[in-house]
């Protein structure tokens, strides 16, 4: 499913998706815009993820003192990102002229520590290189996992897809449902995301929901860089970890040709 975004999202905070809107996918998503001032509270119920687009907030959580944070934009720099189980009082702080902050979420039996992620904590991979051509390298950051945080509900990352090329490459799939949201240098940009047979154009502020088993390949325009957030919610018993890729392309992880 593609839940297009017309105009830039207003101040305050946005629902894309909650946890109860898609049974089957199981993932909240949020944006919160704020300008110097405005201030966000949170205490749900839910395991929570506040990931920094861009701009500045001051974040306090557990009762503790605000911590400063600044991003001048997703391309450029590692997010920073507070993860917080259920219950937890989270304080989110406008403290400059614009900040974009997505708030993710799921259902958690558990707990764990909160944690405030910093950028220089999150695993940056240079993917597909060596390989055709370079038209599928591209950046992945991964925030937390199974392995990094084996007590959550959630695996968070991103994903820098250069001009011209592809991410999500080969094409692959999960039993574990998923969730892109993307923006684009310059916001003016759009790229292309394939759900299983169907292809759907993204453009800034879109939002794709991956259902279970669908394939989801990704490429963007020519002048124009995408980045999209990528969170996936394990299954009881199910634990994501590695994905299944298709069959017919899974040469293309290899350098060559096709055998």
């Amino acid at each position: 499913m593609h839940i297009r975004r017309a105009t830039p999202f207003p101040r305050g905070q946005t629902l894309v998706t909650d946890v109860d809107r898609n049974p089957e996918l199981g993932i909240g998503l949020s944006v919160l815009r704020m300008e110097t001032g405005d201030r966000h509270v949170d205490a749900s119920p839910l395991e929570r993820a506040f990931l920094l687009v861009s701009g500045r907030v001051g974040l306090s959580w557990d009762g503790g003192p605000e911590t400063p944070i600044h991003r001048p934009d997703p391309f450029s720099m590692s997010p920073w990102v507070l993860h917080v189980p259920p219950g937890a009082r989270v304080d989110v702080r406008g403290v400059g002229p614009l900040a974009d902050v997505v708030c993710l979420s799921a259902r958690q039996d558990g707990s764990f520590p909160s944690r405030l992620y910093q950028p220089g904590e999150c695993r940056e991979e240079a993917r597909g290189h060596g390989t055709l051509d370079e038209t599928a390298t591209r950046t992945v950051r991964t925030v937390f996992d199974a392995d990094s945080q084996p007590d959550a509900s959630l695996v968070l990352g991103e994903v820098i897809t250069f001009p011209g090329r592809w991410s999500s490459y080969p094409p692959h799939h999960h039993l574990q449902p998923e969730i892109y949201h993307y923006r684009f240098n310059p916001p003016s940009g759009f790229g292309y995301c394939g759900l299983g047979s169907r292809v759907v154009r993204v453009r800034e502020g879109s939002t794709v929901l991956i259902p279970p088993g669908r394939s989801h390949p990704q490429a963007a325009a020519p002048g124009y860089a995408m980045w999209y957030l990528w969170v996936i919610r394990h299954l009881p018993g199910n634990p994501y970890g590695t994905p299944t890729f298709e069959p017919a392309h899974a040469w293309t992880l290899r350098p060559g040709p096709p055998e």
